[in-house]
């Protein structure tokens, strides 16, 4: 297992764990109120319902799930060449294990709750929650998901939660004309939620300002800044308002996950550090996002 995915087992057992919530989203909260996922799973619902439509087939085995995997084996090819080999391994991984976890959770016939809005904002919160669990070790559940990481990496302002919002207003104008517009309405409500929870999980999206001020030669922190997370860092020479001792000031902006790394490396080796970070930050010019 690790030296095919690179993860260690409790990474594991967090990308399997994240696959249950999502899937158990669609299942309990999306499916029995007769709406539709966002993203690929969305376009294999419309498609479904236009094939059954078309057919007058009356199938046991909701195809969706079926149209899922293979609408996503072309996006593996696109992971294998552009993310390299452990995303490929870990995303066919995913996916497939989304594939049976769709197979294997019962379908309700009938919603857990009455409220429409709290199965929409429970459902948005657990898929979002799933999805953004997969993303923290390195994973996707395919899909749009794929698609939506290469944006990232080439626009700056694009994140993965927007990339999916907006790929699903064309999913959710199709399901207006497959169900109506009442289900496309609460299909982008369910949409927004899930969209909001990933982002702020995603925390390779999330930009940080952090100034370290440090009484000895902060060298050790810039070369761990530039060599370890292929950063750059600028500091100068201050001056202690209460002891008027030297200090020195280095600024850096990180991501979220870049600032956890840097702030464990600083526990790790007991450097005498004052830290002040800020997160959800707007940054232009030459940040490059990285995956």
């Amino acid at each position: 297992m690790k030296k095919l995915f690179k993860w260690n087992y409790n990474e594991f057992i967090i990308a399997t764990f994240g696959l249950f919530l999502y899937c158990l989203s669609i299942k309990f909260f999306i499916v029995p109120n007769n709406l539709y996922n966002g993203g690929i799973m969305g376009l294999s619902q419309i498609l479904r319902t236009i094939i059954l439509q078309i057919t007058n087939l009356d199938l046991n085995v909701d195809i969706a799930t079926i149209i899922y995997y293979l609408i996503n084996v072309p996006l593996f090819v696109v992971a294998y060449k552009k993310m390299g080999r452990n995303f490929f391994n870990r995303t066919i991984y995913c996916v497939t294990i989304s594939t049976i976890f769709l197979f294997l959770i019962p379908d309700i016939s009938k919603p857990l709750t009455d409220n429409l809005l709290t199965n929409i904002l429970i459902g948005g919160c657990l898929c979002g929650f799933g999805s953004g669990l997969s993303f923290s070790v390195g994973a996707s559940t395919g899909g749009t998901d794929i698609i939506g990481l290469l944006l990232t990496k080439k626009h700056k302002r694009i994140t993965v939660g927007s990339f999916c919002l907006s790929f699903n207003v064309v999913i959710y104008s199709a399901s207006a004309l497959v169900g109506g517009i009442e289900t496309m309405i609460y299909s982008v409500l369910y949409s927004v939620f899930d969209s909001m929870v990933l982002d702020s999980m995603h925390d390779r999206n999330i930009c940080s300002i952090n100034i370290i001020f440090s009484k000895n030669n902060p060298k050790v922190i810039i070369d761990y800044i530039k060599n370890e997370l292929d950063r750059d860092a600028t500091y100068w020479e201050g001056t202690g308002g209460y002891d008027n001792t030297k200090t020195y000031i280095t600024y850096a902006v990180l991501s979220k996950y870049e600032k956890s790394r840097l702030e464990h490396y600083i526990k790790e080796n007991k450097l005498d550090t004052f830290v002040v970070s800020q997160n959800r930050v707007g940054v232009l010019g030459n940040f490059e996002k990285k995956l």
